[in-house]
């Protein structure tokens, strides 16, 4: 099979195509648009026929419109981590930088890997996550705003000063906005100036968090019933994940996530594992999130945590066991809620 590698940029995709030794066999140039994608479908047709696999650098700002016009095409895609192309780009022979040589690496590179993760077309779960990043965006903006309301506020009196972590509450908003209303000059103006800010900031961070509530119950209904598991939590999963059914098992999913522990052992030291500081962050963040609530509440997940501890594991290791269990179990609880989002739109049609 030919595997085409893509490098993407916000204007051009350059696409190289290798044979199963890895030799390139051709290139092309397109603009980064739908007509341009189509000229790439076309010219890889007329070349290599119907058995080609894309393969794309995952760098999804740069590169969803191509996905998803790849896919309404009916051609197989899959990502390519950046960390694993720049890989094989250094082993490689070629020496320098081009967009040629980009995309030769992610070609080689995903013949390299045989499972890597495939790309789906999945709005449910690309709108879950725009919602959330959108949310988290504001999120920082508030924060920035209210250490700076702070401080203005430190110079007219400390002795306003709201309690810690409460100007997102509209009770010490309104009391801070009265207290505020006793003072003259240009830092009490801005004061007030950046309240309002916080104000209208908080309304439609709430807004967007209903909006995700409300949504995620539709979409997962199994996973957000999950203990630990909150409608952010589970929106970010659903997001993150883009389509479970791309993984070929959990123990792919839990690779993805950064999850699955990596081999350290030589010699006496045989089957020692640590954690793995690639994959999915933000994945890997909200599985953590999970585990965190659950050791603390009583239930299977302290239960399994307090087991490994009395295995003489350390407060890491014994984490780290629990999330790779989280993983098994949020991968089986996506599988469940997309096979009854699938069973609900044929009983609709």
């Amino acid at each position: 099979m030919v595997v085409v590698g893509a490098d993407v940029h916000k204007r051009t995709h350059t696409f190289v195509a290798v044979d199963e030794v890895g030799r390139q066999v051709g290139s092309k140039t397109v603009a980064a648009s739908t007509a341009g994608h189509q000229v790439a479908v076309r010219w890889v047709r007329e070349r290599f026929g119907g058995e080609v696999l894309w393969a794309i650098e995952d760098c999804r700002h740069l590169s969803a419109r191509l996905e998803r016009d790849l896919l309404t095409s009916g051609q197989s895609v899959v990502r390519v981590p950046p960390k694993m192309m720049a890989e094989q780009r250094r082993v490689a022979r070629t020496r320098g930088k081009s967009d040629p040589i980009d995309a030769l690496a992610v070609a080689r590179a995903a013949q390299r890997e045989p499972d890597l993760p495939v790309a789906a077309h999945d709005e449910v779960s690309r709108e879950l996550k725009l919602l959330v990043d959108r949310r988290d965006d504001l999120v920082k903006h508030r924060t920035a705003t209210i250490n700076r309301l702070l401080w203005r506020v430190h110079e007219l009196d400390p002795g306003i000063s709201p309690p810690e972590r409460s100007l997102d509450l509209a009770t010490h908003q309104q009391a801070l906005a009265a207290a505020l209303d006793r003072f003259d000059g240009i830092v009490a103006e801005l004061a007030r100036d950046e309240l309002a800010d916080i104000v209208d900031l908080t309304k439609r961070i709430n807004g967007l968090e209903r909006r995700i509530t409300d949504r995620v119950r539709d979409v997962a209904p199994t996973l957000l019933a999950m203990p630990g598991c909150g409608p952010l939590t589970a929106a970010k999963i659903v997001g993150e994940t883009a389509g479970v059914t791309r993984f070929r098992s959990e123990a792919a999913f839990a690779r993805h996530a950064g999850i699955a522990p990596i081999p350290v052992w030589s010699g006496n030291t045989r089957g020692r594992v640590r954690l793995t500081r690639s994959g999915n962050r933000q994945l890997n963040a909200a599985i953590h999130r999970i585990a965190i609530t659950q050791i603390r509440l009583d239930g299977l997940g302290k239960t399994y945590y307090e087991k490994k501890k009395a295995e003489s594991m350390s407060t890491p290791e014994a984490l780290r066991c629990l999330k790779r269990r989280l993983a098994r179990i949020v991968f089986n609880h996506l599988i469940t809620d997309q096979a009854a989002a699938a069973t609900g739109l044929a009983t609709a049609a």
